[in-house]
């Protein structure tokens, strides 16, 4: 990689450290996004059905509300229920209901005397094997009820790390010492939103209460104890909860990630069915089981959002726990996992880093497309199989992100150099070339490409002279002047400069971009050219005399010069010839000198030829033209005259007769037509030999 390169890839190496440490930090954002896409994951795949699991779910629903009467039943009916269940022979009755308030209904608390129902109630919890719920309250104050459960723990001591059970609603003292057992029906920490994970043990004080499912699970066991694995390295973390020989993996602070399925209907019972007159035929479905009472009816608000995204009843979620703890069905996600995500992802990110530096960004977007598609099946196989929760969303977004930056930065850099060749280019190229040289990168191929060019010298007329009688400082200030004239009118040909050679102006047209006519274009830049210097002279001390050579042909042109130094620029025989008959100006008494090829394709502009010249390095005489101006004064009459006389003159100097007559009618027309040409028709009988027949005879006519 180059310096460049480097520099690219240092600054993926900082976003992805910056991405690593947000996801260190974990900000709500995230959270949401995992714990959205781990429930992704359970739509996609459920928690299989298992086998048929003693469990059942009396369901006070809307037919038994619609049957009974609205809520609260009186605790008569509770009673009812209890000692019925007891009866059909239920391992275990947890009621996710809450009894915090003396019976209303009671004829003890109505008319003053009669039946207490809350008795009642405490004796059928009493002589069943019942469970009573506790929750979270942040209106009530700390329980005062002690554990139903003895409590022992192996390990490091893990009680700073259960959750916090706070205030709670709890049952009537009455009711709660008359029954065998006691959970939290709490779902999760904070009371809300959708019930993902489900402590196992909450911490009231010194104490620990067992949520409602595991409590459930100890008395349909005959479980006197509890069992808290504690881990081994001091931490103070959880690492399993045993109930008799069930075991139950937890996450550090003692809560399990629900693994949901849908569940059955023939799973619920509805309280009405039970309260019914033929209840003993519920005997085969409620013999053995453990029976959780629970409410789907709406109005009593125990509704809650499940992963699946449906909504499903609060009693529903307990009975999701507890299959999981029947069938070791959990999802596991440790405390590596986070440092496993991160490690993933910086060593996605180098991929991609690497991917768009050597590639470009197009493969470059196809990589990280391919590293997250991935990353996310690697993560759907951790679930599927090993039931291992490894988040993607952060990897996918964190790629998403890093490849965003790191084609921004791409196009920063690729903008700075193009803004860096418009500048550079500027001083040389007419505008509208810039444009599309920036629209089609393809049209400035670099390194060398074979051309059809027409090429320009120019050059200033006894310039050691002026440079002998002028100030260094004012020679400047001239020569500034008039590069800035004859630039401009190069560039308003389209034509691009190649360089400022001392008093020497190269350059040349149908490169970088092609550029259509290029040879007229030239032409009428070196027409441009001497009106601008007019101009100029105007208001010069010692006017300022050009000759200007154009030549067309084929030219090798793009980057000359080595890596760290080069110039665009053009080399061939046509840039040869083009500097030698700028050079033979002054011999044939003429300003503009083109090719014979120049003047094939510029025979609109008015054009006269001026010989065959001997140039110094070549091997044959070059046909040339001069340009006396454009397509207005080649169609003038004075122009058709001095042509007539004009070819008269080629015919007798090709033949070595006498052309003093046919010499003084091109003085009279060219007097007529440009007084500039009396010094060319002067040179004329000097150079006799370039207009024989053996040098000019393609010239004539």
């Amino acid at each position: 990689m180059g310096r460049r390169g480097w520099l690219t890839f240092l600054f993926g190496l900082a976003v992805i450290a910056g991405l690593t440490l947000l996801r260190a930090a974990d900000p709500y954002a995230l959270v949401v996004a995992r714990e959205t896409t781990f429930d992704t994951f359970q739509q996609w795949r459920p928690r299989e059905a298992p086998p048929d699991l003693p469990i059942r779910i009396i369901d006070i629903d809307e037919a038994s509300l619609a049957e009974l009467g609205q809520w609260p039943w009186p605790r008569s009916s509770m009673a009812q229920m209890a000692t019925r269940l007891t009866e059909l022979g239920a391992a275990a009755i947890a009621f996710d209901l809450l009894f915090s308030e003396p019976d209303r209904l009671s004829p003890s608390n109505v008319a003053g005397s009669g039946e207490n129902f809350d008795e009642i109630f405490a004796s059928a919890l009493a002589a069943g094997p019942t469970i009573l719920s506790l929750a979270q309250s942040g209106r009530a104050a700390s329980t005062s009820l002690e554990p139903k459960s003895g409590l022992a723990t192996t390990g490091s001591d893990p009680l700073a790390m259960l959750p916090e059970l706070g205030g709670a609603a709890q049952p009537l003292p009455l009711l709660a010492a008359a029954s065998p057992g006691l959970g939290v029906a709490s779902l999760d920490r904070d009371g809300a939103g959708v019930a993902r994970r489900l402590p196992v043990l909450w911490r009231n004080g010194d104490k620990v209460l067992p949520t409602l499912s595991a409590e459930a699970l100890r008395i349909a066991l005959g479980v006197t104890t509890l069992v808290v694995i504690g881990d081994s390295a001091g931490a103070g973390t959880v690492e399993q909860l045993r109930i008799g020989d069930f075991s139950v993996p937890t996450g550090p602070s003692g809560d399990i990630w629900l693994y949901y399925r849908h569940l059955p209907p023939d799973l619920y019972i509805s309280a009405r069915d039970l309260l019914s007159d033929d209840y003993a035929e519920l005997a085969p479905l409620v013999s053995g089981q453990i029976v959780l009472i629970g409410a789907s009816a709406s109005g009593l608000l125990d509704i809650r959002a499940s992963t699946l995204g449906v909504a499903v009843p609060g009693v529903s979620i307990h009975v999701q726990a507890l299959e999981q703890m029947l069938t070791n069905t959990f999802l596991v996600r440790a405390d590596w996992v986070a440092g496993l995500e991160m490690l993933i992802f910086a060593l996605a990110g180098l991929i991609i880093v690497l991917a768009v530096i050597f590639t470009g960004p197009i493969v470059g977007l196809a990589v990280s497309i391919a590293v997250c598609g991935v990353l996310l099946a690697a993560s759907w196989w951790a679930f599927s199989v090993p039931r291992l929760l490894i988040d993607p969303s952060f990897a996918l977004l964190g790629a998403l992100l890093l490849y965003a930056a790191m084609a921004f930065f791409r196009f920063a850099v690729t903008d700075a150099d193009r803004r860096r060749i418009r500048r550079a280019f500027a001083h040389y190229v007419e505008p509208s070339l810039l444009t599309r040289i920036e629209a089609d990168a393809n049209l400035l191929r670099l390194g060398g490409d074979v051309r059809d060019l027409t090429v320009m010298f120019s050059d200033v007329r006894n310039f050691s002279a002026l440079a002998e009688r002028t100030e260094p400082s004012a020679l400047v200030a001239i020569l500034n002047r008039l590069f800035a004239s004859l630039g401009a009118a190069i560039v308003a040909e389209q034509g691009t400069i190649d360089k400022f050679m001392g008093d020497a102006v190269m350059a040349f047209w149908n490169a970088p971009v092609d550029v259509e006519r290029h040879a007229d274009r030239a032409c009428r830049a070196a027409l441009a050219m001497r009106e601008a210097l007019e101009i100029l002279n105007t208001s010069e001390r010692d006017p300022i005399a050009i000759g200007i050579g154009i030549a067309t042909g084929p030219a090798l042109v793009g980057n000359m010069g080595f890596e760290r130094r080069f110039d665009y620029s053009c080399i061939g025989d046509t840039v040869n010839v083009a500097s030698r008959i700028e050079g033979m100006c002054r011999a044939v008494g003429h300003d503009i000198l083109v090719t014979e090829k120049t003047a094939c394709e510029v025979s609109h502009l008015a054009l006269l030829p001026a010989g065959a010249v001997e140039l110094k390095g070549m091997s044959e005489r070059e046909p040339i033209h001069i340009l006396v101006g454009d397509e207005t004064i080649a169609t003038s009459p004075a122009f058709a005259a001095l042509f007539d006389a004009h070819t008269s003159l080629l015919a007798d100097l090709s033949v070595g007769g006498d052309h003093t007559q046919s010499l003084d009618a091109c003085r009279r027309a060219a007097l007529a037509l440009d007084s500039r040409l009396g010094s060319f028709y002067a040179a004329c009988v000097a150079r006799a030999q370039d207009f024989s027949a053996s040098s000019a005879a393609r010239l004539v006519g």
